[in-house]
C-alpha cells in the first residue's frame, strides 16, 4: 500500500473540497511541451469588462462568451509569433469548436482592418474571428503587456490560465490541458 504525502493528501482535499482546482491541477499535471509556459490559476480571475468590437465596428463584450470555455488570443498584425502560432488556434478551433469551445481572437492596438484581413489570408486562416480592440482598453483591463498572449476563460467567464508567448496550440499536449480542465477524459 502506497503511503500518501502530506502534499497529496492536501492536494486530494482541496479537489474535493474546490472542483476548479481540480481542474486546474490536473491541467498543471497534463502540461508538456509549450503548455509548461502555461501560468495557471489557483482561484479563477476576473476579466476586463471593457467593449471590443467586430471587424466591422459592432461593440462586443467577453460577458458574450459565458456559458463556454474559450481560449481567448490577444494579437497584433505586426507579431511574428502571432503569425506563426495563429494557425495552430484554428486548427485547436476545427477541432474542438462547438456549442461548449471557442477559440476568440482579438487584434489589439492598432491593426488596421484591411491588414488583419490580409494576415488572415496570407496565412490561410478562415475560421477565426477577426476582432478589434484598436484602443488596446481591454488589453490594457487584462494586463495584456506584450503580444501573443493567450488567456483561458471558465465557462462563467474568469480566467484559469494564462500563456505569454507563441505555442503549438494543435498539439497533443494543449488537447490534454484543455481535457483536463473542461472535466474530459481525452475527447470532446
Amino acid at each position: 500500500m502506497k503511503r500518501l504525502t502530506l502534499a497529496a493528501l492536501y492536494t486530494a482535499a482541496l479537489m474535493l473540497a474546490n472542483p476548479v482546482a481540480a481542474d486546474v491541477e490536473a491541467a498543471k499535471a497534463a502540461a508538456t511541451g509549450d503548455m509548461r509556459k502555461m501560468v495557471f490559476h489557483a482561484e479563477p480571475k476576473a476579466v476586463g469588462t471593457a467593449d471590443f468590437m467586430t471587424f466591422d465596428g459592432a461593440p462586443l463584450n467577453l460577458s458574450q462568451w459565458q456559458g463556454k470555455w474559450v481560449v481567448l488570443n490577444f494579437w497584433a498584425t505586426w507579431c511574428a509569433p502571432c503569425r506563426k502560432e495563429m494557425p495552430m488556434l484554428a486548427a485547436l478551433q476545427e477541432e474542438l469548436g462547438g456549442e461548449n469551445f471557442e477559440v476568440l481572437t482579438i487584434a489589439t492596438s492598432r491593426n488596421p482592418p484591411p491588414k488583419m484581413k490580409a494576415f488572415f489570408d496570407e496565412i490561410g486562416v478562415d475560421n477565426l474571428p477577426l476582432h478589434r480592440d484598436p484602443k488596446s482598453m481591454l488589453a490594457r483591463q487584462m494586463g495584456v503587456l506584450g503580444l501573443p498572449v493567450t488567456l483561458i476563460l471558465n465557462p462563467e467567464g474568469q480566467e484559469v490560465g494564462r500563456l505569454t508567448g507563441d505555442a503549438d496550440w494543435s498539439s497533443d499536449a494543449t488537447r490534454a490541458v484543455l481535457n483536463a480542465l473542461m472535466g474530459l477524459d481525452g475527447g470532446t
